[in-house]
Formats: structure tokens, C-alpha cells, sequence
């Protein structure tokens, strides 16, 4: 919970929400963490297909099959899903966190620095990639980064924070254009 202020999430103030209301808002979003905040102990496949499992009732064997086109979707290659984190390069991570955020088909997802420790061709890639789903789904994306070129590539409205507060917004053209 913030220390102050108000957050408005679809027309519905969520500061002080409890869980049992809160829920149904939070299933029509998406994380993809800065680390990739995928559980070690559990499969590619079965990271993404958690969340479906945790907060849907498909049947096994259709949330298996939406958790690998996801994945699929990513540019993960086909053995992707059986392999472990550790067994992943970081963009792969970044990919495959990416695939859990959006198994649920939000209407909102959150990037958390997810270029933080990718040299700048997977983190282009990577750029690329999330804008490619964008236009296919539509969507609100929100990205954090401290990376100018990122946000060149990406940033549609860009907002800059300062000490909590946000001291400059708008457009691309005319925040890349204000000094």
C-alpha cells in the first residue's frame, strides 16, 4: 500500500482494497519482473502455466496447451518449456517471464526493468519482441526503465520520475524533443 496518494485502476480506486475485491481487478493484469521472478524449482512451462492454475479452472491438459503457445509466442525455442531457469540465458528468462505475464491475456502488463542486464542486441530484441505483441493485443503496456535507448524504441508517452513524483510527461515526440 502507498504511504499516500491515490491509484485509480479502471475507474476504481485500489488503495485499500482488500484482497477479496482487489482480485478480480489484478487478474486483468500482468508483471513481467525485472529479475524474471521465475520459481527455480519448476519448468518453464510450469511457471507460466501457474498462474492459469492458481486463478482459473481450465482443465490440465488446455492450460498446458495455452502455457506452451505462449511460450511460443515469446520466440522461446521448442524445448524451452522443459528446461529449468537455471538453464536459460537471461534474455531466455526475460522471455519466458515475459510469456508468464501475459498467459492470462491482460489488459494491462507491467514491465519492471525488463532490459536491466541485457547487452543492447537482446535488449533491441527483446524491444521488438514486446512491441510485436503489443500490436497483435492491444493493451496498455507500462514500461520502467533508466534506459534512454529502450525508452526511444518503445516509449509511445513517456512520464519521468523524480523523487517519487512524476515532474514531466507526454507524448514521445515532444518529451525526446524537451530538454
Amino acid at each position: 500500500q502507498p504511504a499516500a496518494g491515490s491509484i485509480r485502476v479502471f475507474g476504481q480506486e485500489v488503495v485499500g482494497l482488500d484482497d477479496e475485491r482487489a482480485l478480480p481487478m489484478r487478474r486483468r493484469w500482468g508483471v513481467m519482473f525485472e529479475r524474471g521472478a521465475l520459481f527455480s524449482a519448476l519448468t518453464v512451462a510450469e511457471n507460466v502455466a501457474m498462474v492459469l492454475a492458481e486463478h482459473t479452472d481450465l482443465p490440465p491438459h488446455l492450460i498446458r496447451e495455452v502455457a506452451a503457445v505462449k511460450i511460443a509466442l515469446t520466440g522461446l525455442p521448442a524445448d524451452a518449456g522443459a528446461k529449468y531457469p537455471s538453464e536459460l540465458s537471461g534474455g531466455m528468462r526475460k522471455r519466458a517471464g515475459f510469456a508468464r505475464a501475459l498467459v492470462t491475456e491482460p489488459e494491462i502488463v507491467v514491465f519492471d526493468e525488463p532490459d536491466s542486464g541485457l547487452d543492447p542486441v537482446r535488449t533491441s530484441l527483446l524491444c521488438d519482441l514486446i512491441k510485436d505483441m503489443h500490436k497483435r493485443h492491444g493493451g496498455t503496456y507500462i514500461f520502467i526503465t533508466h534506459d534512454i535507448a529502450t525508452m526511444r524504441q518503445i516509449g509511445q508517452y513517456i512520464g519521468v520520475l523524480w523523487k517519487g513524483r512524476i515532474v514531466q510527461a507526454g507524448g514521445r515526440d515532444h518529451m525526446l524533443a524537451s530538454s
